[in-house]
């Protein structure tokens, strides 16, 4: 069994401005799957990176 060694993730600190409105709803669906505002607005900007059509218009 490989050893637990904690590690600090590599994050860097950022300010955005986001709409009241959007921000209501980040934050209810982030309390409705148990997980930080953070972690829900992270997951979001990666799964929409992952899945953009790369083409431009």
């Amino acid at each position: 069994m490989e050893k637990f060694s904690p590690r600090k993730a590599d994050k860097e600190v950022t300010t955005i401005r986001i709409p009241k409105d959007v921000l209501d709803v980040i934050d209810m669906k982030s309390a409705a799957y148990g997980i930080s505002r953070n972690e829900f607005i992270n997951q979001c900007i990666l799964y929409a990176i992952k899945n953009m059509d790369d083409e431009k218009n």
